[in-house]
């Protein structure tokens, strides 16, 4: 099981590399250490609710949109549970 922060710290990751900007730049551009934000996106801290959106705005990101794509990662990763039912017993 990967955590739900797991999921949300890997999403603000890749925006950041994606967009080609150091961690330096969205701490900054977020009002957070440089620290914090890194701990945020290996999963370690859990960002609250008004510093994930900060730091969002400074990814020029909606919440919604980051939110969105961690119910897509989390969904590409559920393991469908099976059942087998037999007839013959």
């Amino acid at each position: 099981m990967t955590l739900l922060r797991s999921h949300i710290g890997s999403t603000l990751r890749a925006a950041r590399i994606e967009q080609g900007r150091t961690l330096r730049n969205v701490a900054k551009s977020a009002r957070v250490s440089l620290g914090y934000l890194s701990e945020v996106e290996r999963g370690q801290k859990e960002a609250s609710s008004e510093l994930l959106n900060s730091i969002c705005t400074a990814l020029d990101l909606s919440l919604s949109s980051v939110l969105a794509d961690v119910i897509l990662d989390i969904k590409r990763q559920e393991v469908p549970v099976l059942t087998v039912v037999d007839d013959a017993a």
